[in-house]
């Protein structure tokens, strides 16, 4: 069976997905914005620590 939309009903529809997309685009910004965060903080000494210690065990294993 067709559905019979109304003229309100089409209007509505582009208005929904209007607000839909500026909720992604919201969403994304946000996450850039955590993610440059988190990027831009420093290593932690103990994590370097670790990398430090792999690399002279991968240096000696040759």
């Amino acid at each position: 069976m067709i559905e019979q939309r109304t003229t309100e009903d089409r209007r509505q529809a582009p208005a929904a997905l209007d607000e839909a997309r500026l909720r992604q685009q919201a969403i994304g910004v946000r996450l850039r914005q955590m993610f440059d965060e988190v990027v831009s903080e420093p290593v932690p000494e103990e994590f370097l620590a670790i990398l430090r210690q792999a690399d002279k065990k991968s240096a000696e294993n040759g």
